[in-house]
């Protein structure tokens, strides 16, 4: 059987296929030294993908997956090839990347729905450029002059993106126009738009290679052209020693974070740069790397920004220009489909993750319009830990809730031809169960601040915290920037936490974080983030207890977790409807 596809990077493999209709992220997902997926929630866990020809509809999750990816490829443990359902930019970038700077590369294919759902694992199969042939376990001699690729578009350049392709403004930004030419033209796009500012998600240490990239750019005289945050790192830069992180992991991380500082950036090492006092606003044109800082930019600040890889975001910042596509453009923020939700009564702040991480499924690639919680009067810390979960489990770049984010506020975005989907307690449920992964109530670590806590998390934390102390056999740990750090400082939230037993670590996130941080005599952590509930499985082989900011301070007094679910969560009666 041949079908015929689209080729968003050309080339030749051949293999056996892994076939999956569920979406994967490669950060945290997939091991990136030995190329076994390690994602708990997955339904190919334990299967390499090394050297097979890998099918799964899109990419989910990180941006953090394009890096990920080049480690594989780096280290000869990559498939031999991708295929997807949907146009996917994280996981292909990585593969660009690899082409551009490195000389290595695989075939990357988009087929049609119904050419997707016909593939099948174990079968043998054969890529050139916009061919798949099924059927072959080795490639022809020489390709039939029929399977040629497809036509490329050219975008518009301007004098000065001309001028900076011919060398003018320095090799770094020759290259780094280069790399988003190559990825404006798989995106359609017609021109490049100025973007004010970019964050970095490419300064987290995967391995050699995110250093090598970095090294590469730096030693080509790479300075950044607009203002320039960096994401968490891999360390706590000022006291990893004494937290007692690996000395060798520490050292490249450093090298990595010193790498994009010398290049221009500043010392944000954070997770959620919305928080900073340099947050864009409505309309402004960024371009921003970190999956739920894209969710939140794009949602709730009204921002404009495509949930840019990991090294993309690197190239936006040394030439201060982005492809003119989708979330840039005002028709690719509309909704393609409608969620509609019963609100629980009495339901605590472990609603709002539950629902995003739900919401995110439902969605995958296509932006929801939110409806029914409007009343419920969401604050930014739930539309933050909403908006997490959510890009955890989607790969759409935003959501709308009605009458609360910018653009659903005065107007009915949703039309009556949208895919509707209703969202009750018995789907709830289910989240809370798949996130729930422990199987016994002891606990170990109380883990907050996946994304970063912000100032208001620490002041409900303070709360809690009054006249307590925490059980001697359990850690408590936040992280969050060094600036927030700095303030709840200054309002005493620190110290209320320290009284009660717990620490603070900045700079870095529980994404990166390891033993000794994670104790390594806890069979299980507890966290109130359904982004760290889903990734800890498989990041740091432990299991997880999910539940509310109250629930993790009860857990870290008594040493054991409640694992029945909440009272407002206990109703199944209700299933998931939806109508087309």
């Amino acid at each position: 059987m041949e079908i015929q596809a689209r080729s968003l990077v050309g080339g030749t493999a051949s293999g056996e296929l892994l076939v999956s209709d569920t979406s994967l992220s490669f950060w945290g997902g997939i091991n990136s030294e030995i190329g076994v997926i390690v994602d708990e929630h997955h339904p190919l866990r334990g299967e390499c993908i090394t050297g097979r020809i890998f099918a799964i509809p899109s990419g989910r999750g990180s941006c953090t997956g394009s890096g990920v990816l080049l480690e594989l490829l780096l280290r000869k443990q990559a498939p031999a090839a991708l295929i997807f359902q949907h146009a996917e930019q994280i996981l292909t970038l990585g593969v660009m990347v690899a082409r551009a700077l490195f000389d290595q590369s695989i075939p990357v294919l988009v087929l049609s729905a119904d050419a997707f759902s016909s593939l099948r694992s174990g079968s043998t199969a054969v890529i050139i450029d916009s061919a798949l042939t099924i059927g072959h376990a080795v490639p022809p001699a020489s390709p039939s002059p029929s399977l040629t690729k497809m036509p490329r578009r050219t975008v518009q350049l301007t004098t000065k993106d001309k001028r900076m392709l011919e060398g003018a403004y320095g090799p770094a930004a020759k290259l780094a126009l280069t790399i988003l030419v190559d990825v404006a033209e798989m995106q359609a796009a017609e021109t490049f738009l100025d973007v004010t500012q970019a964050h970095i998600d490419a300064c987290i240490y995967i391995g050699p290679a995110s250093l090598e990239f970095a090294e590469r750019f730096l030693s080509l005289g790479a300075k950044f052209m607009v203002p320039t945050t960096l994401n968490s790192i891999s360390i706590d830069q000022r006291r990893w020693q004494e937290i007692g992180m690996d000395p060798a992991i520490a050292q490249e991380a450093h090298k990595l974070a010193e790498a994009y500082m010398a290049m221009g950036a500043s010392m944000s090492f954070t997770c959620a740069p919305y928080l900073l006092d340099t947050a864009p606003k409505s309309g402004e044109h960024i371009g921003w790397a970190e999956s739920n800082a894209v969710v939140f930019a794009n949602s709730v600040l009204g921002a404009r920004t495509q949930k840019y890889p990991d090294f993309l975001d690197v190239a936006i910042a040394l030439t201060g220009r982005a492809p003119a596509a989708g979330c840039h453009l005002q028709e690719q923020r509309l909704p393609k489909l409608r969620i509609n939700v019963r609100q629980s009564l009495g339901a605590d702040d472990a609603f709002y993750p539950l629902l995003g991480y739900h919401v995110g499924k439902l969605a995958g690639p296509d932006i929801p319009l939110i409806i029914g919680i409007e009343h419920a009067s969401p604050t930014i810390s739930d539309l933050k830990a909403f908006g997490a979960a959510f890009a955890t489990t989607a790969s759409a770049p935003m959501f709308h809730v009605q009458g609360v984010t910018p653009e659903a506020v005065n107007t009915r975005m949703a039309n009556t031809d949208l895919p509707s989907f209703e969202v009750t307690n018995g789907d709830l449920i289910e989240c809370w169960r798949q996130l729930n992964t422990a199987t016994e109530p002891s606990v170990g670590l109380i883990s907050l601040g996946n994304p970063h806590f912000s100032l208001d998390e620490f002041a409900k934390l303070a709360a809690l915290l009054t006249g307590r102390k925490k059980h001697g056999g359990v850690e408590v740990v936040v992280t969050t920037s060094r600036a927030v750090a700095d303030d709840a400082s200054k309002a005493g939230y620190i110290g209320d936490l320290q009284y009660f037993g717990g620490s603070v670590i900045t700079d870095t996130c529980w994404c990166m974080l390891g033993e000794p941080v994670i104790p390594s005599n806890a069979k299980n952590i507890m966290t109130n983030s359904a982004k760290y509930a889903h990734y800890a499985p498989g990041m740091i082989q432990r299991k997880v207890h999910f539940g509310s900011l109250s629930r993790c301070i009860e857990a870290a007094c008594s040493g054991v977790v409640t694992r029945a679910p909440p009272v407002w969560l206990r109703t199944r009666d209700l299933e998931l409807e939806y109508t087309t």
